[in-house]
């Protein structure tokens, strides 16, 4: 045998030695993986972070953390595996995310410690689910939403929505949705069916060129280079962008309603849920 490949086969014996005997000489060190380094959540914290959730996360995120209608999903998210106290999940809870593939996660405003507990409701979860993301053991769930009173319901729908939605608008909306579940779901985010799908309303826009002359249309692609739009006639007209020019305005269905989120209390969705299943 070469010398030198001598004394590279007796370095290796030489290491496996002491792995060896470092394995059994010394104990496992503690658990790396950031899961297992989070000490329990508090259950009265955990509880709170649960009802925050269900009326703030859980008709994009799925009932069961798994994603849904524009939310990814949060039992293999990275960032929540890797959050201790809320200091990832928080800024975008607070600052909102554009999510590529999956759509734009609005911001929602929420004092520390709302935030705080969302994170350790989401951790409690995390802690319980089996290998490859499966959620949680158990029967499958489903939340009773129709715990609301209709009449106050009715009162805060004029107040705060006959501004867009007539009356006549409103009439049978409990028929077309399969549940009151998928109702509030749909009257909460603007769209009946989900993201790119479904009988959601497409977005508009309205091009102006700098002759003054409009085009109108369901939005059909819009980027730094062209936006394309289909007419009412189901024509597609294409148009080349260079900076400012032409106009492009851009009306989103959804936008209102994205932008009620973070104003709507418990009360305000089961209320409003109750007095909209009248409808039908």
């Amino acid at each position: 045998m070469r010398p030198t490949i001598r004394l590279a086969a007796a370095a290796c014996v030489l290491a496996l030695s002491i792995l060896a005997g470092t394995a059994h000489a010394q104990p496992r060190g503690p658990a790396t993986f950031p899961a297992q380094q989070r000490p329990p959540g508090d259950p009265a914290l955990i509880e709170r972070g649960r009802v925050l959730y269900e009326t703030s996360c859980r008709f994009c995120h799925g009932a069961d953390l798994r994603g849904g209608d524009g939310g990814p999903n949060l039992l293999r998210s990275r960032l929540v595996f890797n959050d201790q106290q809320g200091e990832l999940i928080g800024p975008v809870v607070l600052g909102g995310s554009q999510t590529a593939g999956v759509g734009t996660m609005p911001a929602i405003p929420m004092p520390d410690a709302d935030v705080r507990a969302v994170a350790e409701y989401l951790h409690s979860v995390q802690a319980t689910m089996r290998g490859q993301g499966n959620p949680p053991p158990g029967g499958e769930v489903e939340l009773n939403v129709l715990v609301g009173d209709a009449a106050a319901g009715r009162a805060y729908f004029d107040s705060t929505c006959s501004s867009c939605h007539a009356p006549a608008d409103m009439s049978g909306i409990a028929s077309r949705a399969p549940g009151p579940k998928d109702l509030q779901n749909y009257w909460l985010r603007g769209s009946m069916g989900g993201r790119g799908g479904g009988s959601q309303t497409p977005e508009t826009v309205t091009v102006t060129m700098a002759s003054g002359q409009q085009h109108q249309g369901e939005l059909i692609r819009y980027d730094d280079f062209i936006v394309v739009l289909k007419q009412a006639d189901g024509l597609r007209r294409s148009f080349r962008r260079n900076g400012a020019e032409p106009k492009v305005e851009i009306r989103d269905p959804a936008e209102a309603h994205l932008r009620l989120l973070p104003n709507y209390t418990d009360k305000n969705i089961h209320d409003v849920t109750a007095y909209l299943v009248t409808l039908k």
